[in-house]
C-alpha cells in the first residue's frame, strides 16, 4: 500500500497530528475533536493545514 503521511495542524488548537493521506476513516483532533480528515474512497480531504510530508513511500 503506497501513500503519505502528513503532519496536519488543527485550525482550531494548533495541535499537530500524523494523518495518513489515504485514510479511510475520519479523523479527530486528540485535543479539541475538530476533523482533520474527511474520507472519499481515495485521498482524503485534508482540513487542516499540511506542515510536512513525515514519511514518502
Amino acid at each position: 500500500m503506497a501513500g503519505n503521511f502528513y503532519r496536519v495542524q488543527c485550525p482550531d488548537c494548533e495541535n499537530e497530528q500524523v494523518v495518513f493521506e489515504k485514510a479511510s476513516a475520519t479523523v479527530a483532533c486528540a485535543v479539541c475533536g475538530t476533523t482533520l480528515a474527511r474520507p472519499t474512497g481515495g485521498k482524503a480531504d485534508l482540513e487542516g493545514e499540511v506542515v510536512e510530508t513525515v514519511e514518502a513511500r
